[in-house]
């Protein structure tokens, strides 16, 4: 099982690549993952919005993996625990199918992207900057395949 982070957005800050790149290292060898990134739909002056997310959703949807399990980050998604995504992650595994992770643009995802979603995902009610959320999604996988693994890193 694979899986691949879509995250709309591009050129991560320094910082933001190289802890996504630490936490994917130690991922890799349970559950390897891939970062694609989305170019964002050209938003300001005179620009509709919409069309962007349009645009990003389209780019979004041609980007996911054949027969992937899809999981969009979405505010008004479910919110679990660490313990909790280390049981979603032993149920994914067991449905023997590679994860895709979706995170969107400044407004969100598109309609169609919601729809091809299987679950939505909620880090919480805060608003998180999009390249920060790629790195606190790397390291969640990280904890809870570490948890399945009965590694020592989880110890709350």
């Amino acid at each position: 099982m694979k899986a691949r982070l879509i995250a709309t957005g591009e050129r991560a800050p320094s910082w933001v690549a190289e802890g996504f790149a630490e936490y994917r290292k130690r991922l890799s060898h349970w559950l390897p993952l891939e970062l694609v990134e989305i170019e964002p739909g050209l938003r300001g002056r005179g620009r509709d919005p919409q069309r962007a997310i349009g645009e990003e959703g389209r780019r979004v949807l041609a980007a996911l993996p054949r027969n992937a399990h899809v999981v969009a980050l979405d505010v008004p998604g479910k919110q679990w625990s660490s313990e909790q995504l280390a049981r979603r992650l032993a149920h994914w595994r067991q449905q023997g199918r590679d994860l895709a992770f979706l995170i969107g643009g400044p407004e969100g995802h598109a309609p169609e992207v919601r729809a091809a979603a299987h679950e939505l995902w909620s880090l919480g009610p805060l608003t998180l900057p999009h390249m920060l959320v790629r790195l606190v999604v790397a390291e969640q996988l990280y904890r809870a395949a570490a948890m399945l693994a009965n590694h020592p890193y989880h110890r709350a």
